[in-house]
C-alpha cells in the first residue's frame, strides 16, 4: 500500500486493519506517513523518492537518481513481502513501487477529480481504477475497469456529531458557525483576508479558524487584540488533527482550499462552502471546486479576489439562511459515507481471488 493521498489510504487501512490481512505501507523517507502509520501499529518501509513534474533541469538528474534508488529498494521490499495486492492513492513515490510490483494485481484510487501525473502513469497498469466521483471518468481511458466509490473518510473524522462538536469548542447554539482553514501549514492569503473582516463577521457568527502552524504567531497576536465581547466568538487554532471532524461537524459554512478531501468531508457533513483553489497546484483544486459549485454546494473565489470579496461573500450567505440550506442539501446529495468500506471490500474480494488461485497452484 502506498498513499500519495495519505488520508484516503489511511481510511481504507483503518477498515482493513479489522481483518487478518497482512499490510505493509511503503512511504517516502522523511515523509509524514511514518508517524501516522506507525501510530496505527502498521509496518512501514521508507524509500527515497522525488518528483519530476515542474522541477527544472538543475534538479532533474538528482531526482531521477532518487527515483532509481527508490525503485531498487522497492523491488527488494516487494520480493521480501510478496504481496497479493498493490493499492495506491498516487504520489510520485507510487510510480517506482508500482513498477517494482508490476506482476502484482494493482488497485488505484483517484482522490481528486482529475488524476495527477503519477496517477496517470499508474492507471495504465491498474487492474481496477476507483474514483471519488463520476466526473473523473472523462480523464481515464474508456477500456479501464472503473468503480465510483466516493471519497473514503477516516474514523476520527466521521465519529463527531454536531452536538458533541459544539461542546468540544464551547460554541453557542444561538449563532451560526463559520469554519476557516487552509491546510496543515495554513493558507496565508485566506488568513490575511480574514483578519480585517473578523470584527464585522463576529457580529453575525462564531468563527473557528485553523490558521496553520506557520501562521500561528500572527493569528494569536491578532486574537488578543480583539474586543473581549467579540473575542469570545473567535476560536483560533494552529492545527487540528484528531478534532478536525469536530470543526467540520460544528460548522454552518466553511471557507477553505479545494483539495481532494473536500470531495468527501464537505458532503459528509452537508457543509456549504466558499472554496478558494490553491493557485499553484496545477488545475486539480480548481477542477474539484468547479465540480462542487456545479453541484450547487459551493461558491468559488480566486485567491487574488480574497481581499475584496471574502467578507462580502461570507456575509451574504450568513444573511440568507435559506440559500445555505439549499447548498447544504446539494452537498448532502454528493455524500458517500460508505466509501472506505466499499474500497476495503474490493480489496478483500481481490485478495480472496488471489488466495484461491494460489491454493489451486499448490494443489
Amino acid at each position: 500500500m502506498t498513499g500519495g493521498g495519505i488520508y484516503p489510504a489511511l481510511a481504507v487501512l483503518q477498515t482493513l486493519k479489522k481483518d487478518s490481512l497482512e499490510i505493509l505501507w511503503i512511504g517516502s523517507e522523511g515523509g509524514m506517513e511514518n508517524e501516522l502509520i506507525t501510530r496505527l501499529d502498521i509496518p512501514f518501509k521508507a524509500i527515497p523518492a522525488a518528483g519530476l513534474h515542474g522541477i527544472g533541469f538543475v534538479r532533474l538528474p538528482g531526482n531521477l537518481r532518487r527515483l532509481w534508488a527508490g525503485y531498487r529498494q522497492a523491488r527488494q521490499i516487494i520480493a521480501d513481502f510478496q504481496p497479493d495486492i498493490f493499492f495506491s492513492t498516487g504520489g510520485y513515490l507510487s510510480v517506482p513501487v508500482a513498477l517494482a510490483a508490476r506482476r502484482v494485481p494493482q488497485i488505484v484510487f483517484i482522490p481528486d477529480i482529475e488524476p495527477g501525473l503519477a496517477l496517470k502513469v499508474l492507471i495504465r497498469a491498474a487492474d481496477q481504477v476507483l474514483t471519488s466521483t463520476t466526473e473523473s471518468e472523462k480523464f481515464i481511458p474508456s477500456h479501464k475497469n472503473i468503480i465510483v466509490t466516493g471519497y473514503p473518510l477516516r474514523e476520527e473524522i466521521t465519529r463527531w456529531t454536531r452536538k458533541a462538536a459544539q461542546k468540544e469548542f464551547n460554541l453557542s447554539t444561538d449563532l451560526p458557525v463559520l469554519l476557516v482553514f487552509g491546510g496543515s501549514k495554513g493558507a496565508r492569503s485566506i488568513n490575511q483576508a480574514l483578519f480585517p473582516s473578523l470584527p464585522a463577521l463576529l457580529q453575525k457568527a462564531q468563527v473557528v479558524h485553523i490558521s496553520g502552524t506557520d501562521n500561528w504567531e500572527g493569528t494569536s497576536t491578532f486574537a488578543h487584540r480583539l474586543d473581549s465581547s467579540l473575542g469570545k466568538r473567535y476560536h483560533p487554532f494552529p492545527y487540528l488533527h484528531e478534532n478536525m471532524g469536530a470543526a467540520l461537524a460544528a460548522a454552518d459554512l466553511v471557507v477553505c482550499r479545494a483539495g481532494a478531501s473536500t470531495l468527501g468531508e464537505l458532503p459528509y457533513f452537508n457543509l456549504p462552502a466558499i472554496l478558494v483553489p490553491y493557485p499553484y497546484a496545477w488545475r486539480y483544486q480548481k477542477t474539484n471546486a468547479e465540480y462542487l459549485v456545479k453541484a450547487g454546494g459551493a461558491l468559488m473565489l480566486r485567491d487574488e479576489d480574497l481581499p475584496s470579496m471574502l467578507c462580502e461573500t461570507i456575509s451574504n450567505l450568513l444573511e440568507h439562511p435559506e440559500r445555505l440550506e439549499k447548498m447544504s442539501a446539494a452537498m448532502r446529495a454528493q455524500a458517500a459515507p460508505d466509501a472506505a468500506q466499499i474500497i476495503a471490500n474490493i480489496i478483500r474480494n481481490l485478495h480472496e481471488i488471489m488466495q484461491q488461485k494460489g491454493a489451486q497452484i499448490h494443489d
